[in-house]
């Protein structure tokens, strides 16, 4: 069992997980086509954290040209060149499958917005 634990360890990302559900993203994906290779920006909502450990998975929903198109990424995949955060959102549900019911207007996720009183208490304080 712990030979099994050791090689997840190792394809594991070690960087923090720097987004959470409700937010913006836009995920750089690596596309292999024949000898070329690519990177292809996904910009979407995520909807949803699935499993634990390397078989974590989120899931990004988009609207593209009035259809709603959802795809989900592997965390720890080494296709994922990076995961940048467009806007943090407010929510309060761990799911946020009741979007794919929402049209328009609707399925918009308020914007978390940070204090500077809670920022500067996160921060720590430089010494000089």
């Amino acid at each position: 069992m712990n030979e099994i634990r050791a090689i997840e360890e190792s394809q594991m990302k070690k960087d923090p997980l720097t987004f959470k559900v409700g937010d913006m993203v836009k995920v750089h994906f690596r596309i292999i086509e024949g000898k070329t290779e690519r990177i292809q920006i996904y910009e979407g909502l995520v909807i949803a954290f699935k499993n634990s450990r390397v078989g974590r998975s989120f899931t990004v929903r988009k609207n593209s040209y009035g259809v709603g198109v959802e795809r989900v990424f592997p965390l720890h995949s080494p296709r994922i060149a990076r995961v940048e955060l467009v806007r943090p959102g407010k929510v309060r549900r761990a799911k946020l499958y009741y979007i794919r019911s929402k049209i328009g207007k609707a399925a918009k996720i308020k914007e978390l917005i940070v204090s500077k009183k809670t920022e500067h208490k996160s921060k720590p304080a430089a010494q000089s």
